[in-house]
């Protein structure tokens, strides 16, 4: 069954306060989205998640426009737009600036293949999108283009993304992709990881797709 409008906008305030309570934001910044018919939910610019409520969550249309009373969306929205619009795979969305991902992705440095659990980005590393101001149509090719058929990417000087088909799922692979940033960051001052073979990870990323409890916890 289809989720409604209402437990949509819960789950986005659930997830915003979620990623603040991992650590995985700091104050207003990071955002979230999911597909909602033709139209997108997302959260609000500038409200901190302990402010947040479900009334002020933003539908933006697909013609970009959205109701002049009330909150105004994410700065980053025409990033999460462009994401749903060319990846029909997918519902959701999760941006945030979790501090390991940062870290690298202010270094310019993609996660590589230090791990298995690396896979769970849908490659056998995580990128960097080029910099572009945020906010920006340029950050959204950009973010649309590093993702390729990927589930999450860093993007540079500035974060991370991860998307999936839903939120939850979308929030746990951003926390995955922090988890491997820290990791990885960690190997760089003991003289950087052991890579693991292209042919591994082909491997790894196969049984990802039976791994677990496929088709089922659906939101």
């Amino acid at each position: 069954m289809d989720a409604t409008e209402t437990e949509l906008r819960d789950q986005l305030v659930h997830i915003m306060k979620a990623m603040d309570a991992r650590g995985l934001n700091r104050g207003t910044s990071g955002n979230a989205s999911v597909r909602h018919g033709n139209d997108m939910l997302i959260t609000p610019t500038g409200v901190p998640p302990a402010q947040l409520h479900a009334d002020q969550i933003v539908r933006v249309r697909a013609d970009g426009t959205w109701a002049a009373e009330g909150a105004r969306p994410s700065s980053e929205w025409q990033m999460h737009s462009q994401i749903l619009l060319r990846r029909t795979d997918i519902n959701a969305v999760v941006h945030c600036h979790s501090r390991h991902a940062t870290i690298l992705a202010c270094a310019g440095r993609e996660i590589p293949s230090m791990h298995y659990m690396v896979g769970v980005s849908g490659g056998s590393s995580v990128p960097v999108a080029p910099y572009a101001t945020f906010g920006s149509v340029e950050l959204a090719d950009a973010t649309v283009e590093a993702l390729g058929g990927r589930f999450a990417s860093l993007l540079a000087n500035h974060g991370q993304i991860a998307i999936a088909r839903t939120l939850s799922r979308a929030l746990a692979i951003a926390e995955e992709i922090e988890e491997q940033a820290a990791i990885y960051w960690g190997t760089l001052a003991i003289g950087g990881p052991n890579l693991l073979d292209e042919a591994e990870m082909t491997r790894v990323l196969t049984k990802f797709r039976t791994y677990g409890q496929q088709g089922r916890g659906k939101e």
